[in-house]
C-alpha cells in the first residue's frame, strides 16, 4: 500500500473537505478534521494540518493538492521566470474520479494578448467555481482562445481501460490533446507547455514513449497548475463544463439525476441500472472498474 503526507493550511483543508464531500466517512479518527475514501484511497486530514493519503492511488490523489516528494516540490521553481505572463499551452482533465460520466481532457492556449481578458472573466481553479459559473465561463473562454477537448465516454473508457491503466490513459489523452492543439495554432509556437501534474514526470515520460506521436517541445509539470498559468485554469473549466453537460445528457436519457463522484448515490443508481438492464446498460454510463460496480451488485 502506497502513502503520501501533505502539510496544508486550514483553508486548503476546507477545500479538500468540500472536494471529497461525496466520499466522507462516518467514522471519527482522533484529532482529525475529516476522513474520506475515494477509489481505494483513504484520505485523513488531521487538526495539525497534515493530510495522510493511503491506498493504491495515494500518490496520484495527493498530487492534486501538493507534493510530499522533496524532488517534486522543486517543479514549480523550475518554471521559467514570469511564467504567468508567458504565452502558454496548458492541459488538464476532469472526470477521472467520478464513477458516472466521461473522462474529459482539454488543452488550451492562452497567449499574452488574451491573459487580461481571461482575468476579467474571472478564470481560476474550477474547484472554486459553481457549476453555473463554470458553464458560462467555458462558453466565453471557447470564444476567446484556441482549445482542443477530448471526451471519452464511459462506454469507450470501459473498452480502453483493460489495456490502459488510468494513468497511462490520461498520458495518452493529454499527449493527443496537446499535439492536436499545436497543429491547430501552427505556425505559432507556445513559449511553454504546462500539464497539471497527475503523476510524476518520469512516469509520464515512461508512458508517453508508448505513443506513436509525441510532443518534441519541453513540457513542464506542476501540481495545482491553474495557480501558475491561466491556460491550465481555462482548460480545467472547459473540461468541467463538458463533464457537467455529459452528466445532464445521461440524466435526461435515464430520467433520473446522475451524480458526480463515487459516493453512495452512485452505488444506488448503479444498482438500479443493473436491475433495469444489467451490466450492458450500466457500462454505457459508468466506469466499470471502480469499486462502485461490486458494491452495486451486492445491493441488488
Amino acid at each position: 500500500m502506497s502513502s503520501a503526507v501533505l502539510k496544508l493550511s486550514k483553508t486548503e483543508i476546507k477545500k479538500l473537505k468540500n472536494y471529497y464531500a461525496d466520499y466522507l466517512l462516518n467514522k471519527k479518527v482522533p484529532y482529525s478534521e475529516f476522513s474520506a475514501k475515494k477509489n481505494g484511497t483513504s484520505i485523513t486530514a488531521y487538526t495539525s494540518g497534515k493530510v495522510l493519503f493511503q491506498g493504491k492511488n495515494a500518490e496520484q490523489e495527493a498530487a492534486r493538492w501538493g507534493s510530499s516528494d522533496p524532488s517534486a516540490a522543486k517543479t514549480s521553481s523550475s518554471l521559467p521566470k514570469n511564467f504567468a505572463s508567458l504565452a502558454v499551452l496548458g492541459s488538464d482533465e476532469v472526470g477521472n474520479g467520478s464513477y458516472f460520466g466521461p473522462l474529459c481532457v482539454c488543452a488550451a492556449y492562452a497567449d499574452k494578448e488574451h491573459l487580461d481578458a481571461l482575468k476579467r472573466l474571472g478564470v481560476k481553479d474550477s474547484k472554486m467555481l459553481t457549476d453555473d459559473q463554470i458553464r458560462k465561463m467555458a462558453t466565453a473562454i471557447k470564444e476567446l482562445i484556441p482549445y482542443r477537448l477530448l471526451v471519452v465516454s464511459p462506454e469507450k473508457y470501459n473498452e480502453i481501460q483493460p489495456k490502459y491503466n488510468a494513468v497511462r490513459m490520461k498520458v495518452a489523452l493529454h499527449n493527443q490533446a496537446i499535439r492536436l492543439l499545436l497543429d491547430q495554432i501552427a505556425p505559432t509556437k507556445p513559449e511553454a507547455i504546462l500539464i497539471d501534474q497527475f503523476t510524476s514526470e518520469a512516469n509520464y515520460m515512461k508512458y508517453v514513449k508508448q505513443e506513436s506521436q509525441r510532443i518534441e517541445q519541453k513540457i513542464y509539470f506542476v501540481t495545482k497548475g491553474e495557480q501558475y498559468h491561466l491556460s491550465v485554469a481555462a482548460a480545467s473549466i472547459i473540461s468541467r463544463a463538458s463533464f457537467l453537460d455529459e452528466l445532464d445528457k445521461a440524466s435526461l436519457e435515464l430520467g433520473t439525476k446522475v451524480p458526480s463522484g463515487a459516493g453512495k448515490p452512485s452505488d444506488e443508481l448503479a444498482a438500479k441500472l443493473l436491475r433495469q438492464g444489467g451490466i450492458d446498460l450500466l457500462s454505457k454510463f459508468a466506469k466499470l472498474h471502480f469499486a462502485n460496480t461490486e458494491k452495486a451488485k451486492k445491493m441488488m
